[in-house]
């Protein structure tokens, strides 16, 4: 049996896996990375990536359907959904490539095939058929398999009536009518997709608000743009029972209206996710699991010495620029170089829908129950100039501040181009800003970045505009 040796071996070529392997490989290491699949993982090739293209699709269909708002007008639109479909697949390829390429540039060894633990510094790898095709050595290895999707017990994916997100974006034709449960950011960027191109979309969600992790005045605002938009949403709801029939799903939910039965075409389950840990060896070698997640320090060492594990596979946030930053974090330890545990307080989030959510730092709820006394600022988007003229004027910026040092505690925005946007209030808080500081940079006008200066001095009694 062949044997190759190496300073650092990564299980796994998501985006926590390639990148921790690229930096690896940057600092000096004899790198590879054990792959089964497409280099990239679920975000390149089945999450992140295709899903934006889609969305991105269904935004141009509704405004394709409000022409006449722009001056436009024509005959018979249109689309080809086998068309929406094969694009996203394209650019998930063209993706991936590019992660190929950055192996190959930065002279990492992929190696093809599943591995499995033989001892903390071994593993065997097996192709397709399950024969081992080879053992690869390190010193450090370095675990990123990710997560999968969690389902709902004695309930089954079969790519026809009952789909994860996967399925679900290579649908041939777009449902009559789709129950998504679920209402974190994949069940609701699939709920506005859906409902985009026509299908009827019911969302159910057991807790009180639609993406709970959100601030509650984002997630009830975003509640009514979707309902506005024909989609049934359901909170403080659990599904009792989801019966799969030929033609059709029927599902039991029981909330504060009692116990209702709901029909679709198609259910899609889009609950959370649950570590890859089984079949790799972690109980050979002694790895600490706790509730299905790897255990590991602040530098992402794992209880046992030379063996670490990063991204989805240790638990929330379940994001792919959070995976990247542990790899770099961890090789960088690896290395012995300079480097700092991250900073989970300031993780953003966003979901793609539109108007898109993005939002870093404390919620006020949360912000409140830690004891902080607190500066609200807010400024609407039918505030803005620019708003107005792209006609996205749904939504809003709010700010939170410390009332006694005046320090950025969180950031929370519901509109356009708010994924974009976020990344100002990220830099602000890294750089413990004041709203002195956010409100007084000069945002160029028109923008509508000028409402997260607006809603900054909104805080402190000083908005301009609103």
């Amino acid at each position: 049996m062949e044997t190759k040796n190496f300073d650092v071996v990564v299980l796994g070529g998501g985006p926590g896996g390639y990148v921790a392997a690229i930096k690896a490989s940057q600092l000096g290491l004899k790198t590879a990375v054990v792959e089964r699949e497409k280099i990239g993982g679920v975000c390149v090739n089945w999450g992140c990536i295709p899903t934006k293209a889609l969305l991105k699709n269904a935004e141009i269909y509704e405004t394709l359907k409000h022409a006449k708002d722009w001056g436009y007008s024509f005959d018979n639109l249109k689309f080809d959904f086998k068309q929406v479909i094969k694009r996203s697949r394209d650019v998930a390829e063209a993706n991936s490539k590019g992660g190929d390429f950055l192996m190959k540039k930065n002279k990492i060894e992929v190696i093809k095939g599943t591995g499995k633990f033989l001892d903390k510094n071994t593993l065997s790898v097996t192709d397709a058929a399950g024969k081992e095709s080879v053992q690869v050595k390190a010193k450090h290895i370095i675990i990123a398999t990710g997560a999968r999707a969690r389902m709902l017990p004695n309930l089954k994916v079969d790519g026809k009536r009952i789909l994860t997100s996967t399925e679900a974006m290579i649908v041939q034709d777009v449902p009559k009518s789709i129950a998504v449960i679920g209402a974190g950011a994949i069940g609701i960027e699939f709920a506005y997709f859906f409902n985009a191109f026509g299908a009827k979309v019911t969302v159910i969600e057991m807790l009180p608000g639609i993406l709970p992790v959100e601030d509650e005045e984002i997630s009830q605002t975003l509640s009514k743009i979707f309902t506005k938009k024909g989609i049934d949403i359901h909170t403080n709801t659990k599904v009792d029972k989801v019966d799969v029939g030929a033609n059709e799903v029927t599902l039991t939910i029981s909330g504060k209206d009692g116990i209702k039965t709901i029909k679709a075409d198609q259910c899609l389950v889009a609950i959370g996710v649950q570590g890859n840990i089984e079949n790799i060896g972690l109980e050979k070698i002694g790895i600490t699991t706790e509730k299905g997640w790897v255990k590991v320090d602040e530098y992402y060492r794992t209880n046992v010495a030379g063996v670490y594990a990063i991204g989805d596979i240790i638990g929330a946030p379940w994001l792919a620029h959070v995976a990247s930053h542990e790899g770099i974090v961890c090789v960088e330890k690896i290395a012995g170089k300079e480097t700092h545990p991250i900073d989970y307080t300031s993780i953003p989030g966003c979901t793609y829908c539109q108007p898109q959510v993005a939002s870093i730092g404390l919620t006020e709820k949360v912000a409140r129950e830690k004891g902080f006394q607190v500066k609200i600022g807010k400024f609407p988007f039918s505030a803005s100039g620019k708003a107005r003229a792209i006609n996205e004027r749904d939504g809003f910026v709010k700010v939170i501040f410390d009332a006694k040092y005046g320090e950025l505690l969180g950031a929370h925005i519901l509109g356009s181009e708010a994924t974009e946007m976020i990344a100002e209030y990220g830099i602000a808080k890294s750089l413990e800003a004041t709203y002195k500081e956010v409100g007084n940079t000069i945002h160029a006008h028109p923008t509508l970045s000028e409402a997260m200066m607006e809603a900054a001095l909104d805080a402190y009694g000083e908005a301009v505009h609103i």
